[in-house]
C-alpha cells in the first residue's frame, strides 16, 4: 500500500501491528510520514542536500545503524523516540555544512550539530502531528559502534535508510498513541 508523501511500498498498513518480543503496541504508518517529510525538508533547507530514501524496515534490534546518533523522546497523547543515526563521514559533512566550516573529527561541535538536526526533524514532524500534543525532549547524542538506543518497550521501531552524496544515515522512529489520551 502506498502513502502519499510517505514511505511508499512498505508492507505495512494503517493500524498494522507486528507481534515480536520487542513490542506489542500498534505502530501506525501515518506516524512515519511526517518524519520522512521533515528529514527531506530539514536536509534540503539547512544543509542544501537532497537525500535519497531507501526501503523502510521493521527494526529488529536496539543497536543503532551507524556510529553517531541523535536521540529525542516524544511525549503527550503519544509516546516515542526519534533517532537520526549517521555514519561518521555524514555526521562530519552535515556538521560542516550546518556550521559553515570544515570539520574533520568527531568533537563537541559535530555532536551539537547532530543533536540540532535531530531536534529540527522532531520539531517539524511534531508540527504535523498536532493531534497528539507532543512535547519534544532535549536531544541526546550517542557515539560508538554498535551503541544501543532504547525505544519505548511497547513499540516496534521502523528504520528508514537514507543515502547522501557523503554516505548513509538512518531515521528510526517508534511512536504510538497513548491509550485513553484525548
Amino acid at each position: 500500500m502506498c502513502f502519499e508523501h510517505g514511505i511508499g511500498s512498505i508492507t505495512l498498513r494503517p493500524g498494522w501491528k507486528k507481534e515480536t518480543q520487542m513490542a506489542t503496541t500498534v505502530m501506525r504508518v501515518e506516524h512515519i510520514n511526517p518524519f520522512i517529510a521533515a528529514v527531506n525538508t530539514t536536509f534540503r533547507t539547512m544543509l542544501g542536500w537532497e537525500v535519497r530514501r531507501g526501503k523502510p524496515v521493521i527494526k529488529q534490534t536496539r543497536t543503532a545503524e551507524h556510529s553517531v546518533s541523535g536521540v529525542i523522546g516524544l511525549s503527550g497523547k503519544a509516546v516515542g523516540t526519534v533517532v537520526l543515526s549517521f555514519s561518521t563521514p555524514v555526521a562530519l559533512k552535515a556538521a560542516s555544512a550546518l556550521l559553515m566550516e570544515e570539520l574533520s573529527e568527531i568533537n563537541t561541535e559535530v555532536l551539537d550539530a547532530v543533536g540540532e538536526l535531530t531536534n529540527m526533524v522532531a520539531g517539524a514532524a511534531k508540527a504535523q502531528l498536532e493531534e497528539y500534543q507532543l512535547s519534544v525532549s532535549l536531544p541526546n547524542v550517542v557515539t560508538g559502534h554498535n551503541h544501543i538506543v532504547h525505544f519505548p518497550s511497547t513499540v516496534t521501531p521502523i528504520a528508514i535508510p537514507f543515502e547522501t552524496d557523503y554516505g548513509p544515515f538512518t531515521l528510526e522512529v517508534a511512536l504510538a498513541a497513548v491509550e485513553g489520551a484525548g
